[in-house]
C-alpha cells in the first residue's frame, strides 16, 4: 500500500468480505438457514420478562404471514405498515415487501396525512398498532379503497384479521402444502418499497426503492463496519425511516446479530440496563443527551478537586480514577456497548472525541432516504470526528460547481440510489441527471475523500455582497454552548441585505446552575443568552455574525428522526433583540 495514496483508495483494499444478496427473500432464507438457532430478536412478554426469538422462528413467521397475505389476494399489491418499533412491525415489513410493495408510514403523522398516503399509494391492506388503525377507522369515509383490510398487532378483542390470526392461518396453510410464498420470484430492480419522506401531505415525496437498492446498502455498510454475531442492536429511531430500517434492522439480520426494541423514549435508560446492547443507532440529539448526563453525573460523583466548571472533567483525571469512571460509565450503558452509529445530522466532534476517551466508538455517517440511505461513513479502519466519513463501497460522490471554499451541491451515484419519485417523472428527471442524484445538500470533499456537510441548498443565506452563510455552521457553535438547548439560524431581510437571526431555546436548568441556583428572571435569561451569542460571534467572521436573536419558550418542532423542521411554525421569528 502506497503511503501517499489517498485514504479513500486505501480503504478499498480493507473492506470486510460480504456474501452477495440482492433481495429480501434470499436474505431472509439465507439468514434463517445459516443462523437458524441463533437469537434474531430479544423481546419482552406481557410480564416484562425477556425472551429470545430465533432466526428460524423469525423466518417462519414472515413466511406464515406472507402466505396469509397471498391467500387474501395481496400478491403484488401495496401493503402499508404503521406503528411503534416492534417484532410484529419487522415481520410485517418483510412479508409485505416480499409479497408485494411495502409502504412504511410514520406513526406520528396526522391521521389525515396517513390516509392521504394510503390513498396515493393505493394501499389494499394496512398492518399496525391498534392506536393508529383506530384513528384511521374513525375517518374511514376518507379512505378511497372501501375493501382495505386492517390488521391490528394488538387487537382489543379476538378478530379474524388480527396479526396473530393471520400468522395462525398462514401456518396451517403452509403446513398443509401451500408454498406459494416459497415460489415468489423477486425482480431485485423493481419498486418494492414506497416511502414518503418526512413532512406533511403538501411537501412529502414518495421515494421508490428496489430491494437491490437496500441490499446493496447493507453489503456496503458491512464492508466498512463489521457487525459481530454477538452484537445486539438497540432499536430506538423509528423503523419506518430507512436509516433505522436498513442499518438497525436489516443489517443485523443479514449479519446474524440480534435486535431489541426500545419501548419509548422515556424508557431508553431502563431498556439499555435490561437488554445490555452493544450497538446503538442514534441521532446527534440523543448522543448529546447521553453525553450531558454522563458529564453531569461525573461532576456530581467526583471529589470537588476533580470537578470541571467548563464541562467534561475526564481528561484531567488521574489514570486510576479514569479507569474507575470508564467502567462506571460503561455499566450505566448496559455493560456491553461498543459503538454508537450517528446519522440524520452532523454530530459535535468534541462529543465524539469524549466518547472515544471512554472507549466508546462513535461512527458518524451521511445518508438520505433516496440513497437507501447511507452514502458516506466513518469506518472500522479510518475515522475523522469532524467529517461525515468516506464513500461507502460501490458508491461515488462529487461536488457540483464548488465555490472558492470548495463548497457545492453533493451529487451521488451508486446502486443504492432510488428508482425515482413516485408518479413524478419530472421531479425524478430534475433530481437524477446522467445517473447522478442531486441531494440538495451542500458539502465539500478533502484530498483524502472525507465528506463535510455544510448545509442545505435551500437554507443557505446569501448576503448582498455574495457571501454564503450556512445556518448549520453557526448553529454548531450555538448548540455547543451548554446554556443553549437548541438553536435555529435564519436569514432575515433588512435594508436590502440578508442578516443572520438566531432563534434560541435556552437550557433553563444550566442557566439556573450558572446563576448559582437562583431561578432566572426573563431579563437574566436574555442577558445570559446575549453573552452566549456574543461569544459565538467572536468565533465567526463579521459577515456571519448573529445580528439579532429571539428566545423561544418551548422546543422546536422536529421530524421523527429528531431533526429540527425548517418549515412551518419553526420559521416564525419571535421577538428579537
Amino acid at each position: 500500500m502506497k503511503k501517499d495514496e489517498p485514504i479513500y483508495e486505501q480503504l478499498k483494499k480493507k473492506y470486510h468480505k460480504t456474501e452477495e444478496v440482492t433481495n429480501f427473500k434470499d436474505m431472509l432464507y439465507r439468514s434463517g438457514d445459516i443462523y437458524r438457532s441463533r437469537t434474531a430478536f430479544k423481546r419482552k412478554d406481557k410480564d416484562g420478562k425477556i425472551y429470545s426469538t430465533t432466526y428460524a422462528e423469525f423466518k417462519n413467521d414472515v413466511v406464515y404471514l406472507g402466505t396469509s397475505l397471498i391467500e387474501k389476494g395481496f400478491l403484488n399489491k401495496r401493503i402499508a405498515v404503521i406503528g411503534k418499533n416492534s417484532y410484529e412491525w419487522s415481520v410485517s415489513y418483510l412479508a409485505a415487501s416480499i409479497v408485494g410493495i411495502v409502504v412504511p408510514i410514520d406513526k406520528e403523522l396526522h391521521t389525515h396525512d396517513v390516509i392521504n398516503f394510503m390513498n396515493v399509494s393505493q394501499t389494499v391492506c394496512i398492518l399496525g398498532d391498534s392506536k393508529n388503525l383506530n384513528s384511521i377507522l374513525d375517518n374511514i369515509e376518507k379512505v378511497e379503497n372501501p375493501d382495505t383490510i386492517f390488521v391490528p398487532f394488538d387487537p382489543e378483542k379476538e378478530m379474524n384479521n388480527s396479526y396473530s390470526k393471520l400468522l395462525e392461518n398462514g401456518k396451517n396453510l403452509y403446513e398443509n402444502g401451500n408454498h406459494t410464498f416459497d415460489d415468489i420470484k423477486i425482480d431485485p430492480d423493481e419498486m418494492r418499497i414506497l416511502l414518503f419522506t418526512s413532512g406533511t401531505t403538501g411537501n412529502a415525496k414518495g421515494v421508490c426503492l428496489s430491494q437491490k437498492n437496500i441490499c446493496s446498502n447493507i453489503l456496503s455498510t458491512y464492508g466498512i463496519v463489521k457487525v459481530k454475531r454477538s452484537d445486539l442492536f438497540f432499536s430506538v429511531l423509528p423503523l419506518h425511516h430507512t436509516y433505522e430500517c436498513t442499518l438497525g434492522f436489516l443489517l443485523p439480520i443479514y449479519s446474524g446479530a440480534s435486535v431489541c426494541h426500545c419501548e419509548g423514549l422515556r424508557y431508553i435508560v431502563k431498556n439499555i440496563q435490561e437488554f445490555h446492547p452493544s450497538v446503538i443507532l442514534c441521532v446527534p440529539l440523543l448522543l448529546e443527551n447521553v453525553h450531558k448526563n454522563i458529564v453531569k453525573n461525573m461532576n456530581k460523583s467526583l471529589p470537588e478537586k476533580y470537578r470541571s466548571k467548563d464541562g467534561n472533567p475526564y481528561k484531567n483525571l488521574p489514570f486510576i480514577i479514569k479507569k474507575v469512571v470508564k467502567n462506571k460509565v460503561k455499566n450505566t450503558l448496559g455493560g456491553r456497548l461498543r459503538v454508537f452509529i450517528v446519522g440524520a445530522a452532523a454530530a459535535n466532534p468534541n462529543i465524539i472525541a469524549d466518547f472515544k476517551d471512554l472507549h466508546l466508538n462513535t461512527l458518524q455517517g451521511y445518508g438520505l432516504t433516496e440513497c437507501s440511505p447511507l452514502v458516506a461513513g466513518n469506518t472500522d479502519f479510518f475515522q475523522k470526528d469532524d467529517s461525515a466519513g468516506l464513500p461507502i463501497p460501490n458508491v461515488e460522490y462529487k461536488i457540483d460547481s464548488p465555490n472558492e471554499e470548495g463548497v457545492g451541491e453533493i451529487l451521488v451515484k451508486g446502486s443504492n440510489v432510488m428508482l425515482g419519485y413516485y408518479e413524478d417523472e419530472e421531479k425524478t428527471k430534475q433530481t437524477i441527471v446522467d445517473g447522478w442524484f442531486h441531494t440538495g445538500d451542500l458539502g465539500k470533499v478533502d484530498e483524502n475523500g472525507y465528506l463535510y456537510i455544510t448545509g442545505r441548498c435551500k437554507s443557505v443565506i446569501v448576503t448582498k455582497n455574495g457571501k454564503n452563510i450556512y445556518p448549520e455552521e453557526v448553529e454548531y457553535y450555538l448548540n455547543d454552548n451548554p446554556l443553549i438547548s437548541e438553536a435555529m439560524v435564519l436569514g432575515i431581510q433588512k435594508d436590502d441585505d440578508m442578516y443572520v437571526n438566531a432563534q434560541i431555546y435556552p437550557n433553563i436548568e444550566a442557566i439556573t446552575e450558572y446563576l448559582k441556583g437562583s431561578v432566572p428572571t426573563k431579563e437574566e435569561i436574555w442577558k445570559v443568552i446575549s453573552d452566549a451569542v456574543s461569544s459565538v460571534n467572536k468565533m465567526l467572521p463579521n459577515y456571519k455574525h448573529i445580528k439579532s436573536f429571539g428566545i423561544r419558550d418551548k422546543e422546536f418542532e422536529k421530524t421523527t428522526t429528531q431533526k429540527i423542521k425548517r418549515y412551518g411554525n419553526n420559521m416564525k421569528i419571535d421577538g428579537t433583540k
